[in-house]
């Protein structure tokens, strides 16, 4: 049998992606030789390129708009992936594609590493995919009220209904209010070209806590730069994309997204150094 050994990220656009780095890295750094590629594939185009892989494909990491659609055709998920109906992850077995959410995890771990270890209020600004995943990522870290700004009250709903079920009090607000409750964590899940009056900006700031942005492309963000002026501390989410890349490459290696790589610290410094071409952002 041909050893699986093809990995690839697909997503549009996809011209932008670290991903093939920090995964390169990594598979150097366990002494794997294992090729990760990248692909621009729409959601039309996406049933039949994967039903096309052969027998050399061992997974694919995959980002948008492909998150709902990997959902779909995985025979079996996680319960990351169950909560935020979205998989960034595929490992190939033979009995059918596992799908895993490790944007979530992702989350978790960056916050993590920032210092925050528990949050009980938070807030989420944007109400799109990847605010799904930050909304189950609060829940794990103990949140027990998460604010959620955006522009149509109505895009608040899914994610209101997502609280519910992780006891989650998820309470829409208005993108122009002008003040706001005090929260832990700020997650910012808008384009990094977003336009953000500075009045809205410098509201959130006020009173926003650690603000992570998941951007890590455009930096500052109009966001970012508030949390400067205000004094407070921002950080980008190229943290959030390396520890997601890290629990992919625990499935991608092991099948079990709890399993720590061998020797994990160096192999994320590795990455780290990938994609940076500095030392580890980890304490160890």
């Amino acid at each position: 049998m041909t050893e699986r050994t093809r990995l690839a990220v697909w997503g549009d656009p996809i011209a932008h992606s670290r991903s093939p780095q920090l995964h390169t890295a990594a598979y150097r750094a366990l002494g794997l030789d294992w090729t990760y590629e990248r692909r621009r594939l729409s959601e039309a185009g996406f049933g039949t390129a994967l039903a096309a892989l052969d027998e050399s494909w061992r997974g694919l990491s995959l980002t948008m708009p492909l998150k709902g659609v990997a959902f779909a055709a995985a025979a079996t998920r996680d319960r990351r992936a169950e909560m935020t109906g979205a998989v960034n992850t595929l490992l190939l077995d033979p009995g059918g594609p596992r799908g895993f959410n490790t944007d979530v995890g992702g989350v978790v771990r960056t916050l993590r590493e920032a210092g925050i270890a528990h949050v009980e209020a938070a807030r989420v600004v944007g109400a799109g995919a990847t605010a799904t995943s930050a909304l189950v990522a609060l829940a794990e870290l103990g949140a027990r009220r998460v604010d959620v700004v955006a522009r149509r009250p109505a895009a608040v709903d899914p994610l209101a209904a997502l609280g519910e079920r992780l006891d989650v009090e998820v309470v829409g607000v208005p993108f122009a209010a002008s003040g706001h409750d005090d929260v832990d964590v700020t997650i910012a899940t808008l384009p990094g070209d977003a336009a953000v009056p500075d009045a809205a900006a410098d509201a959130l700031a006020a009173r926003g806590g650690l603000l992570l942005d998941v951007v890590y492309g455009h930096w500052p963000t109009a966001l970012a730069s508030a949390w400067e002026r205000a004094g407070g501390r921002a950080i980008d989410g190229l943290g959030m994309l390396l520890h997601q890349a890290v629990l992919q490459i625990r499935i991608f290696t092991t099948g079990d997204v709890e399993a720590p790589l061998s020797d994990e610290d160096a192999v994320i410094a590795a990455m780290h150094a990938g994609v940076t071409g500095g030392p580890s952002v980890t304490d160890g």
